[in-house]
């Protein structure tokens, strides 16, 4: 689906247009090929680079071609159907357009789009600065969520089994996908702030300056999480070791417990002539010698703090 949207300073809110004009916003999302040919022949695009935007698992990275720049980026996405916890965005600047091309819904721009976030698509190097911001922001409240969640595993590790180490290697997995997504998009972002790629006001290269440093914190916050994640598995596998340890000790114990009665009554249940047979405190002579073993062995396994 392609949408042309538009605004300037003058204008009191962001409107949908049918007609390409300067300064105007294409969105695109999950195009067709018929849609993307359009795309590409309006806007004298790069046919090759256009294709890789439909690939669910590009990676971040910026190239510029035929008079436009394009930057690929990725975008959070809390979809459990999907294999990746991001998705792929691409942004291409033009002299006179902005274009975004998705294969999902991005959820971020809905505010943009019902007017609840204010943008002006005429002022294209603001705005751009303007959804990477929101992306980043995005990436931000994922991390908070999801450091929440750690916390609550941290607090009960005691108490962590199979279906929590399970749901940490999830969170592990999902961390690991918005790191490979964030690095190289901010790679990318400070090479847009030397200027060499769009053209950048004093306001605007402060703005993108303050945005490599928040996509950098993001990096280090997620970096963060994962270390306490392996931590947390890494205590938690200890505590489920000593607790394995222990129940084979106690099983030893009480395997060693129960032989020493059993062999002495095999030797006195063989039907064969036996000392003191025909005894009459025979039996509970035996009872008694196999409780005199008994708490002897009890004593030296507490002495040895066998359990």
């Amino acid at each position: 689906m392609i949408t042309y949207y538009f605004r300037t300073i003058k204008d009191t809110e962001l409107k949908t247009v049918d007609t390409v004009r300067t300064g105007i916003w294409v969105h695109v999302e999950s195009p067709t090929p018929e849609e993307l040919d359009s795309i590409i022949k309006d806007f004298a695009l790069d046919d090759d680079i256009i294709k890789d935007s439909q690939d669910f698992f590009e990676v971040p990275r910026l190239e510029r071609s035929e008079g436009a720049t394009y930057f690929f980026t990725r975008y959070p996405l809390r979809d459990q159907l999907q294999e990746n916890a991001t998705a792929p965005l691409l942004l291409i600047m033009g002299e006179s357009f902005v274009i975004s091309i998705s294969v999902l819904e991005v959820p971020q721009f809905k505010k943009m789009i019902s007017g609840e976030e204010v943008v002006y698509t005429t002022q294209k190097a603001k705005f751009f600065i303007q959804i990477m911001s929101i992306l980043t922001t995005s990436f931000d409240r994922e991390l908070l969520r999801l450091r929440k969640a750690v916390h609550k595993d941290r607090v009960r590790l005691q108490s962590i089994g199979p279906r929590e180490i399970e749901r940490l290697v999830g969170y592990e997995s999902i961390l690991n996908s918005m790191v490979d997504a964030l690095i190289p998009t901010n790679t990318w972002l400070q090479q847009v702030t030397k200027g060499n790629y769009m053209q950048l006001f004093a306001d605007d290269v402060e703005t993108m300056e303050d945005l490599v440093i928040a996509n950098g914190q993001v990096v280090q916050s997620a970096r963060s999480i994962l270390k306490t994640i392996q931590n947390i598995r890494g205590a938690s596998e200890a505590i489920m070791t000593s607790r394995l340890n222990n129940a084979l000790r106690i099983l030893t114990v009480l395997t060693i417990l129960l032989t020493v009665p059993l062999v002495i009554a095999s030797l006195f249940g063989m039907n064969v002539p036996l000392p003191f047979a025909e005894g009459q405190h025979t039996f509970f002579a035996i009872i008694v010698l196999n409780l005199i073993i008994l708490g002897s062995l009890v004593a030296l396994f507490r002495k040895n703090d066998w359990f």
